[in-house]
C-alpha cells in the first residue's frame, strides 16, 4: 500500500478501521486461530551494536549478563519443552552483529538448528546482518523464517541506531528471501517515532515481496540503562491501530502480538485479536523482558474461542519468489 492510503487508513474512526481490519482478517484467516511461538535467546548480551532500546547491547550497563552461545542439548531441552507446551514455532535469538560462515561459531549454530529441526517445529532464527552464503547455509540446515525487524522508519532510524544503516538490514532481508527464507519482519512502538515513521515502516515492509510471513508488532519496554530508560509508554489504543492496519496492508500475513504484552490487559489483547492480530510471542520470558504466562494465555484464548494453529515448515514448492 502506498503511504496516503496507509494514512488513510489509519485516521479512519477507531470502529470504521477495526471493522475494515476484522473484515480482511475474516476473510483470509477464517478458522480463528492463533500461532503460538517460543522465543529463546541462545546467546546473550555483549553485542557490539547500539541500538538504543537494546538491554544486550555492550555500550549500555543495562546489567545484562555475558552469556556465550548455548549448547547445544541445552537449546534443546527448551525447544522440547516449548513444543509440549503448544508452540509450533522455535526463535532462536543471538545477541551479535551478524554471522559468518566458516567460523566455529556459525557451525555451532547450523547444528542445534538442523537438531531442533527434528522436532516438527517451524524454526526460525534471528541472527543479525547474514549474506547470500549465510543465508543459504541456514535455509539448507532447515530454517524456515528469519526474524529481522526493520524497528522504525528509515527516517528515525539514525535517531536509533548507528552502528549500523536501514540499507544493512534491508540487505540481510534480500539476502533472506533469495535464499528461500520465509521473513518475519515488523517495528517497535514507542521509541520517539511519529505517526508518520510508523506509517511509513509499514509502507516499507508492505513493499516486500513477497510480503513477510509475519509481522511482529512489539511495544518499547524500556530497559534500565539503555538511552530510552524511562520512555512513556504506548498509548494502548495506538496499538490496536497498528496491528488493524498492518492486517488490511498484509492481509496473508501473520500479525504478532510481540514485546510489551506483559503490560497488555485481557481487554487490550482481545481488541488486537479483533483488529487482526493472529500470533504471539508465548512463554515465560522475551530475550530479556518478561512474557505473560503460558497458562494464562492459554486461559485468555480459551475465553476467547480462539484455536491455535499447526506448524507449517516451508517445503521447497512453497519457498518465497526472490526479491
Amino acid at each position: 500500500m502506498t503511504f496516503d492510503e496507509l494514512q488513510a487508513l489509519h485516521d479512519l474512526p477507531l470502529f470504521k478501521l477495526l471493522e475494515k481490519a476484522h473484515a480482511v482478517h475474516e476473510e483470509h484467516w477464517p478458522e480463528g486461530e492463533v500461532q503460538l511461538c517460543t522465543l529463546l535467546s541462545i546467546k546473550t548480551g555483549g553485542c557490539s551494536e547500539d541500538c538504543s532500546y537494546c538491554a544486550q547491547s555492550a555500550r549500555y550497563n543495562s546489567g545484562v549478563p555475558l552469556e556465550r552461545l548455548m549448547e547445544k542439548e541445552a537449546v534443546m531441552q527448551r525447544a522440547r519443552h516449548a513444543k509440549e507446551t503448544g508452540s509450533t514455532r522455535f526463535c532462536m535469538g543471538a545477541a551479535w552483529k551478524g554471522v559468518r560462515g566458516g567460523t566455529q561459531r556459525f557451525e555451532q549454530v547450523i547444528e542445534i538448528i538442523e537438531e531442533v529441526g527434528t522436532l516438527g517445529m517451524e524454526v526460525c532464527v534471528t541472527l543479525g546482518e547474514v549474506g547470500p552464503e549465510e543465508a543459504k547455509r541456514l535455509r539448507a540446515a532447515g530454517v524456515t523464517a528469519y526474524n529481522h525487524n526493520l524497528d522504525t522508519s528509515p527516517e528515525h532510524y539514525p535517531n536509533i541506531v548507528t552502528s549500523h544503516t536501514y540499507e544493512d538490514r534491508l540487505n540481510t532481508i534480500r539476502n533472506v528471501q533469495d535464499a528461500g527464507m520465509s521473513v518475519c519482519c515488523g517495528g517497535i512502538l514507542g521509541l520517539g517515532e511519529t505517526t508518520k515513521d510508523r506509517l511509513r515502516m509499514l509502507e516499507i515492509i508492505s513493499s516486500f515481496d513477497p510480503q513477510p510471513e509475519s509481522v511482529p508488532i512489539n511495544s518499547l519496554m524500556p530497559m534500565p540503562g539503555t538511552p530510552l530508560e524511562g520512555t512513556a509508554p504506548v498509548e494502548p489504543l495506538d496499538v490496536v491501530r497498528m496491528i488493524a492496519v498492518a492486517r488490511v496492508a498484509m492481509p496473508k500475513s501473520k500479525v504478532r502480538l510481540s514485546a510489551g504484552r506483559e503490560q497488555m490487559s485481557d481487554e487490550l489483547q482481545t481488541l488486537c485479536f479483533y483488529a487482526g492480530a493472529n500470533s504471539i510471542f508465548y512463554g515465560e520470558k522475551l530475550l530479556t523482558g518478561k512474557n505473560p504466562a503460558i497458562e494464562h494465555d492459554r486461559q485468555l484464548l480459551a475465553k476467547l474461542g480462539l484455536g491455535t494453529l499447526a506448524p507449517n515448515p516451508l517445503t521447497p514448492e512453497q519457498e518465497p519468489a526472490c526479491c
